[in-house]
């Protein structure tokens, strides 16, 4: 599926286009559902995980992302099914 969250291949954050890492925003056990459901971003890898700026380092950026593509899947779906799908409630 292609992501909820932009609809360019390019880094959500900074817009380049230049080696991109795929970030999914609820991750570990619901990596697949992230998937599925189209809840990823580009980033480029100093925002995903290469440093202490980066999504898996940064609770508060993390956060971030979790709360704006919660908002584009209530757009279409409800929170109920959110929780369901994803466990917890992010905004």
């Amino acid at each position: 599926m292609k992501s909820i969250m932009q609809s360019t291949k390019e880094c959500f954050v900074t817009h380049s286009t230049a080696n991109l890492h795929k970030h999914h925003i609820f991750y570990g056990s619901n990596r697949k559902k992230s998937e599925q459901y189209g809840c990823y971003v580009y980033l480029v890898p100093e925002l995903h995980n290469m440093s202490d700026m980066g999504v898996h380092f940064n609770k508060g950026f993390d956060l971030w992302l979790k709360r704006l593509c919660q908002g584009e899947f209530e757009k279409t779906h409800t929170r109920q099914e959110f929780m369901k799908i994803f466990g917890k409630n992010y905004l």
